[in-house]
């Protein structure tokens, strides 16, 4: 295929999920000013604290957007609609099952977490209204991981992104509507989550039926749920959800470890890996273009093209990569003074700016093969690549902390002191903390991206040789 062809596929592939992508942060921006407009700065708490509370839920179901959309996307290669046709049933029936163990267990999932979460009374009642409204869109919102996963498979990503948006603008507009201009108030921001989630559910299949309902012609739901490949399904899906957990690991992991430094350098983590989402948002539209066509070239059988679109999206990936380097290198602090007023959390936050520098030339890598990976449906490698980084996340942080004198447990008394004229100054052993918890989040990516790199030759053999 010529040069352009394939960069002109990648691009119609990339840039929609990287428009859908930027929308969804003015999702929490807004729900945190109609909170901040309310009375009480506790009303931003606790959409704060139910916020996480979802995404923590949420997170761990990853596996039925991913799953779906590499099976879907080589049932397209192979041009077999009916099969494209079970792949999407089997993740619309897994994907109600999992709602409903979201209800059943849901008092237990919150008592669990309120566990770890340290925060005020008020703000824990606030946070607990908002999830037991919200909870009620977990089929909805569990539902589009499937749509949108089976789209990307079926190389189509202007739906999602359709999609998408209405969602993130139907958030705004409802919750806007129902806290300020009804008597539910508070409340009123859950529900209008809820009113978007199933908006977005229905708009969803009004898309799925206009361009695909030929595809499901003569494909029932018993037939979907059984024979041998059930039992793969829910393999392939296990593997993800294994890395689901991962993910998360690693992301409570840095923030409760930051949380023993202080609050000022807690706010120093938490914005890193605020800006570090920039570039995610970026990035995750070429792995979706990844996952999209090393599926289909897998499905066709196409290695020359399958090499082709890893190479270049590999280029598109990179490119991205050195972009946000300057970004970050040029804008570091203008960045971090839309994040935050607090200067001395700017200030702190800028001598940490070089790692923020790299990291997207390193997590580059690690985000495209999971792209290419999952089309190919060779979840197991990444499954074991997470698991590794993982490991190597926490025993970077723990040694690196032992071996230059940095506590490894309880808080650090006094980490960051601000005198009366606003200068400051930061505990040595608090400083290096922070620097070590990068540098473990660095070797994380490094793991990633190498453990991945290793495992590709044997990916080709197996899908084409």
């Amino acid at each position: 295929m010529a040069v352009k062809g394939m960069n002109r596929r990648i691009l119609r592939l990339a840039l929609p999920s990287i428009l859908a992508n930027i929308t969804v942060p003015l999702v929490g921006m807004a729900d945190t000013a109609i909170a901040g407009h309310l009375g009480h700065a506790s009303f931003i708490g606790g959409i704060a604290v139910g916020t996480m509370l979802f995404d923590l839920i949420y997170w761990n179901f990853g596996f039925l957007r991913v799953g779906t959309g590499g099976l879907a996307a080589q049932a397209y290669g192979r041009k077999d609609d009916s099969d494209a046709a079970r792949i999407f049933l089997r993740g619309l029936v897994t994907s109600v099952l999992c709602a409903l163990a979201v209800w059943i267990l849901q008092w237990v999932v919150v008592q669990a977490a309120f566990l770890v979460i340290d925060c005020t009374r008020q703000v824990k009642e606030l946070a607990l209204t908002y999830f037991n409204i919200r909870i009620w869109a977990a089929p909805a919102t569990l539902s589009m991981f499937v749509f949108k996963g089976w789209f990307i498979g079926m190389q189509d990503t202007v739906r999602p992104m359709a999609v998408d948006i209405f969602v993130n603008v139907a958030n705004i507009a409802a919750s806007l509507f129902l806290a300020v201009r009804t008597p539910l108030g508070f409340a009123g921001v859950a529900w209008g989550t809820v009113f978007a989630q199933y908006s977005g559910l229905a708009l969803s299949i009004i898309l799925l039926l206009s361009k695909y309902r030929h595809v499901f012609k003569g494909v029932g739901l018993r037939e979907s749920m059984g024979g041998g490949r059930l039992s793969s399904f829910f393999r392939m899906n296990g593997n993800l959800f294994i890395r689901s957990v991962c993910i998360i690991l690693v992301y409570i992991g840095f923030t409760t470890i930051s949380a023993r430094f202080g609050d000022e350098l807690l706010a120093v983590g938490s914005i890193l890996m605020k800006l570090l989402m920039i570039f995610s948002f970026f990035i995750d539209g070429f792995a979706y273009a990844g996952e999209a066509l090393s599926g289909r070239y897998v499905g066709e059988m196409r290695y020359d093209c399958f090499k082709d679109a890893v190479r270049r999206i590999f280029v598109w990936g990179t490119s991205i990569s050195v972009i946000f380097l300057f970004v970050y290198g040029i804008a570091g602090k203008y960045l971090l003074q839309l994040m935050t007023d607090e200067r001395t959390v700017v200030e702190l936050a800028m001598s940490y700016m070089p790692w923020l520098m790299l990291m997207p030339l390193l997590g580059c890598a690690a985000f495209i093969w999971d792209g290419v990976f999952v089309g190919a449906t060779e979840t197991k490698c990444i499954r074991n690549s997470m698991i590794y980084a993982m490991a190597g996340f926490f025993i970077c942080y723990y040694a690196g902390a032992a071996l230059l004198g940095v506590p490894v447990s309880g808080l650090v008394e006094g980490p960051v002191s601000v005198a009366g004229d606003g200068t400051f100054t930061v505990l040595r052993e608090a400083s290096l903390g922070i620097h070590v918890l990068c540098g473990a989040y660095f070797v994380h990516l490094i793991v990633r991206s190498a453990y991945m790199t290793l495992c590709y030759r044997s990916l080709v053999k197996k899908k084409f040789y």
